[in-house]
């Protein structure tokens, strides 16, 4: 397989600036699908650290009461710990909007003065754009002394309520309040990616250019920068302890650390222009898609990501697109749903312009008929190329927040039939076929250790499978619900049609507030990443 088929070159990086490596070779990844795995693994991780070890996190919310396991440790109690020991703990938080909001200002202030206070240093990071915020979803793990044992996790799960939630869905007990239309439980399906290997070098030199950064904490919001000063907080980072080397090569897995940073002013030292590899590493995976693009996003909005899609549809005639989305948005209410709403409407009526029969858009919900909130960001192409991490299908995510993704490459071979789905010679490559295969299995009712599988190899028959599951779960719905409840829970996905008078307004508010575009001038005149 020519890894520059699918990865971005340096030039295509386009960021000369940045310290991190164009990839990394002899990695090994692994899927962590739920908050409940994903927090299991990482309390193990952290508790085997020792003095003078290293952790490094960032979040977009984190709420210091979290439980990582139903009797505890919390988030804070875990890092605080952890810090007692002697182990360096850095974080990063975004200073996010006020509370009234329905945002995390004082959970996120909270984390870092309970970690902070146990010897940690954890500070409020608002350098970024006007109603951006700091979306990376990061932890890293060195340990000087032993290299080997040095792990990274990366992806969609915060550190924070709703997110432990498992397989069968019954929801986090410590939840954010949402849309109504979850419960006060709601369901909650999400992925992490585990990662061990040089790319954890990677991601620690990631996490360093923000730290490092000389940009002040309070940039963007001169009034929140009077507050902090008076409230005595931490705004000056201390110094690093040295970088380690990149741990030893460990597994078969290339991986290429994809991020997004806007063009703020002042300008990040490491990205002089921002950084759009998130929207660069998508574009080149997806117009070499042949055979089967599956993604699941709690957005996929944006006329300029439909583009995308739609285009490789309209090239490749033998290509499906299914995606796995949300029922509902996690807004609700007069003002903040229309503009929620119309901008998934008018994206999937895009894709499905360009290829009626080929576009397949689900959502999910538990045993009980709950609906369930995906908040994963994955992408698998043509079982192939695969991608977790914080970016969302949608320009904000693509241009005006800051996001971490992880693009893999497996060195090995999948020898189930068929071999070379999308006929280009890569072959199907395990870990992107079996990220796909465990999570359709899960929304089919398969047994998540495989061999129900048959169906589901070749994406023509995976498409099928799908859609037939979902249409009779539908019929069972539209008919009453009368007899047994048919396996499976995927739906098919309805987007709303707005009427004229609300998309007035909604189509606006929605480009210009909640999809906004962080690109330079130049950038967003010709329509380029």
């Amino acid at each position: 397989m020519a890894l520059q088929e699918w990865f971005l070159s340096a030039d295509e990086r386009a960021n000369p600036r940045s310290g991190l490596p164009v990839w990394t070779r002899g990695n090994l990844a692994e899927p962590l699908i739920h908050g409940a795995a994903y927090f299991d693994r990482l309390v193990d991780e952290v508790e085997a650290l020792e003095a003078g070890d290293h952790l490094f996190f960032t979040d977009w919310r984190g709420d210091p009461d979290q439980r990582l396991r139903p009797d505890g440790p919390t988030v804070a109690q875990l890092f605080a710990r952890a810090a007692q020991r002697g182990v360096v703990v850095k974080g990063l938080v975004w200073r996010s909007h006020l509370d009234v909001l329905a945002y995390s200002e004082q959970e996120n202030r909270n984390l870092s003065e309970t970690i902070s206070a146990a010897g940690g240093e954890v500070l409020l990071d608002q350098r970024v754009r006007r109603g951006g915020s700091h979306h990376q979803k990061l932890v890293v793990l060195r340990h000087p002394r032993a290299p080997e044992r040095d792990v990274a996790f990366a992806g969609g799960i915060d550190l924070c309520h709703s997110r432990r939630d498992d397989a069968a869905h019954a929801g986090d007990p410590q939840a954010v309040q949402m849309s109504p239309r979850y419960g006060d439980r709601p369901p909650w399906h999400d992925v992490q990616l585990m990662v061990r290997g040089p790319a954890v070098g990677a991601l620690d030199t990631s996490f360093r250019e923000r730290w490092t950064d000389p940009m002040p904490l309070d940039s963007e919001n001169p009034l929140a920068y009077l507050r902090d000063r008076l409230r005595g907080a931490d705004l000056r980072p201390d110094p690093l302890p040295d970088q380690p080397p990149p741990p030893p090569p460990c597994g078969p897995h290339h991986i290429q650390v994809l991020r997004t940073y806007p063009a703020v002013r002042p300008r990040y030292s490491f990205a002089p222009d921002g950084e759009r590899t998130v929207a660069r590493g998508y574009t080149k995976a997806v117009r070499r898609a042949r055979r089967l693009i599956y993604l699941e996003d709690q957005y996929l909005w944006s006329t300029e990501v439909a583009d995308l899609f739609a285009q490789a549809l309209r090239d490749n005639p033998e290509l499906h697109l299914i995606a796995v989305v949300p029922r509902y948005p996690d807004v609700d209410g007069r003002f903040a749903l229309p503009p929620n709403t119309v901008g998934r409407e008018q994206a999937l009526s895009l894709c499905e312009k360009a290829a009626p029969d080929r576009v397949h858009v689900f959502d999910v919900e538990n045993h009980a008929g709950r609906p369930v909130y995906v908040h994963a960001k994955v992408c698998v192409v043509d079982d192939v190329w695969a991608s977790v991490g914080s970016d969302n299908f949608n320009r904000r995510s693509w241009t005006h927040d800051s996001e971490l993704s992880c693009a893999v490459l497996d060195e090995t071979r999948d020898e189930r039939s068929p071999l070379d789905p999308a006929g280009q010679g890569d072959g199907a490559r395990v870990f992107a076929r079996d990220l796909r295969l465990r999570l359709l299995r899960e929304h089919l009712d398969r047994d998540p250790a495989g061999g129900e599988d048959a169906d589901l190899l070749d994406p023509a028959t995976a498409v099928a499978t799908a859609v037939a599951a979902a249409d009779e779960l539908q019929r069972w719905y539209d008919a009453g619900q009368v007899g047994p409840r048919p396996p499976g829970r995927l739906r098919p996905h309805r987007a709303q049609r707005l009427p004229w008078y609300t998309r007035a307004w909604a189509l606006p508010a929605y480009r210009l507030v909640y999809d906004p575009d962080g690109r330079p001038l130049r950038a967003r005149r010709d329509g380029t990443w």
